[in-house]
């Protein structure tokens, strides 16, 4: 028997499989406070044994991480094991550290090698200038010379005085930095639920609207087709009009992307509660593929009302990219 005009357009699939008010909204005290922004800062000196030692910290974005080291030359060879130590307790981030150092104790000075610099004076003796005696030797430019000063015999003790100090401040000005950017995270993660409450509400609504879409299509071309066809006296064809809404039906469906898009949901909304790890990465992939099924869904449905709600979830999810930018 052939379909009829009056009958039931070709039902949708069902999209309310996963439907995103299983998402469940939270408040912050709720969500494990476990997310760091990438921007912090930090320092710490100490006086050792008539030294002055000072470190600073600062970092801010990047993609993966990366340590530039600015140190004193007394200081320099600590450069490796700094940085190794800033790799241990970061993963993200531009980190910048400055290290300065000023020793004001007795043992700073330099040693002067007086077998060189008696030699040097002998030798400017022999030239003709010192024999005439009109010359007077400055000795003050012979210390310049190679070899004349030596440094502290101590070097070796002094160095590994400074290691310690060092690795020291190192800990507590990164200490510091952790938590600037642990208390910039708290406000991250504020913004990043904020985005996920708004995507969710119009999520909500576009799952509710899908199954009344085709409905409302297959009534407004029949109520097309009937006017078009009342004056010529002639009857549509029942067959073709339920094939046409059919096709229709199957290039609209946006069930498929509105479940993978609450599921990406559910997974954002797990990763920022229970992450026991840096996640920034992780959630700017997951951004990158919210936008995908979004951008799928604005393509393939014609409705209006799904379209002012996918045009506020992708603003959303925009600025969740930026967002996590900043999350290490």
């Amino acid at each position: 028997m052939k379909a009829g005009l009056n009958e039931p357009a070709p039902r949708a699939k069902r999209c309310t499989d996963v439907h995103p008010t299983r998402v469940a909204r939270t408040t912050l005290g709720s969500w494990a406070l476990v997310i760091r922004s990438m921007t912090g800062f930090g320092e710490a000196s100490a006086q050792e044994a008539g030294a002055h030692y000072f470190l600073e910290l600062r970092s801010l974005n990047n993609k993966y991480f990366k340590s530039v080291i600015r140190l004193p030359e007394e200081l320099q060879a600590l450069e490796p094991e700094l940085e190794a130590e800033l790799r241990r307790k970061l993963t993200r981030g531009t980190v910048t550290l400055v290290g300065k150092f000023v020793d004001s104790s007795e043992a700073a000075a330099y040693e002067i090698n007086k077998q060189a610099l008696g030699r040097y004076v002998e030798q400017l003796r022999d030239t003709p200038q010192m024999n005439g005696g009109d010359v007077r030797v400055d000795l003050g430019p012979l210390l310049a010379l190679p070899g004349v000063l030596q440094p502290p015999a101590d070097e070796e003790s002094k160095h590994a005085r400074a290691r310690d100090v060092m690795l020291a401040l190192l800990a507590k000005a990164c200490e510091q930095l952790v938590l600037m950017r642990q208390r910039e995270g708290e406000m991250l993660l504020s913004e990043l639920m904020s985005q996920h409450d708004a995507i969710v509400e119009r999520l909500e609504r576009v799952a509710v609207r899908v199954p009344n879409v085709v409905e409302e299509y297959h009534q407004r071309l029949r109520a097309r087709v009937e006017t078009m066809l009342a004056n010529a006296g002639a009857a549509v064809q029942d067959a073709d009009l339920v094939r046409e809404v059919a096709i229709y039906a199957e290039k609209s469906d946006i069930a498929e992307e509105v479940q993978r898009l609450s599921a990406h949901m559910k997974q954002y909304k797990d990763l920022l509660a229970g992450a026991e790890r840096p996640i920034g990465r992780t959630l700017d992939f997951l951004a990158q593929e919210m936008l995908r099924e979004a951008n799928t869904i604005a393509s393939k449905s014609g409705d209006a009302e799904i379209s002012r709600d996918i045009v506020e979830i992708k603003g959303a999810i925009d600025r969740i990219k930026e967002q996590v930018q900043n999350v290490e």
